[in-house]
């Protein structure tokens, strides 16, 4: 399915992205109040990264997601879960109405028309529950990960991150739809492999989308300085921020 944001060249390279955070993941869990068997529809399911957490709390998930090579990933991965990949949108999942007890977006939130967004995904949900989008944001203070910033700002003029880093309370609210507002952020440092980072890198649509055609060069430098620091692999350290909020009874 086509759709304004093309992830297929990135789909293999989104595999070796990091996890969120457990700590904002039993947070959601605990404030959604979703039980074995309850159903979620993950949104922008991507390559299942949230989507295998769903399954193994016990959920019954319906994985949305448009690209075809990301859907190919993310169905292998969850392969003999109690996950169902639909290939649709987040403006019209093709879902039934009121048939959900969370519905999420794993960084997706931010690809997507959030205006219409939201009003599927409060025709969706059943009265009193919840939905959920999250991002993982790198520590910017990091000395390593500062260095990585500023060779993207040297070599993409006013790079920047989009709504993806922004506080998604006011356009939640000013929906009018969702009640019960709050954010959740939970911390995670991962050790990772440097091909594995550099890896994760090639996965960036928002740098590929400003950097065009300097994409794979912009990634070729961030390769060489990590490389350069002359180790098999360096700690990232990440915050995991999400925001929640309730479809009224």
């Amino acid at each position: 399915m086509k759709t304004e944001w093309d992830y297929t060249a990135l789909a293999d390279a989104y595999l070796k992205r990091p996890d969120y955070s457990s700590e904002a993941l039993d947070a959601i869990r605990r404030r959604a109040g979703v039980a074995e068997l309850d159903r979620a529809c993950d949104i922008g399911a991507g390559v299942a990264h949230l989507t295998l957490h769903l399954a193994r709390w016990g959920l019954t998930v319906v994985a949305v997601e448009p690209n075809d090579a990301m859907r190919r990933n993310g169905s292998a991965r969850t392969a003999g879960m109690n996950a169902t990949w639909v290939e649709a949108t987040s403006h019209d999942t093709r879902q039934p109405d009121a048939s959900f007890d969370l519905v999420t977006f794993g960084s997706s939130f931010n690809v997507a028309d959030r205006s219409l967004t939201m009003r599927e995904t409060h025709r969706i949900l059943k009265p009193g529950r919840w939905f959920a989008c999250m991002w993982n944001h790198r520590d910017l203070d990091d000395p390593v990960q500062a260095e990585i910033e500023a060779i993207l700002h040297r070599r993409v003029a006013g790079y920047g991150y989009g709504t993806r880093r922004e506080d998604q309370s006011e356009v939640i609210a000013e929906s009018g739809l969702f009640d019960s507002l709050e954010s959740i952020e939970g911390t995670i440092r991962h050790v990772q492999r440097i091909e594995d980072v550099v890896e994760a890198w090639r996965s960036h649509a928002t740098l590929q989308r400003q950097a065009g055609e300097g994409f794979a060069s912009v990634v070729d430098e961030i390769e060489e300085y990590l490389v350069g620091l002359g180790g098999p692999e360096i700690q990232v350290p990440y915050t995991t921020r999400a925001w929640m909020a309730r479809k009224p009874d």
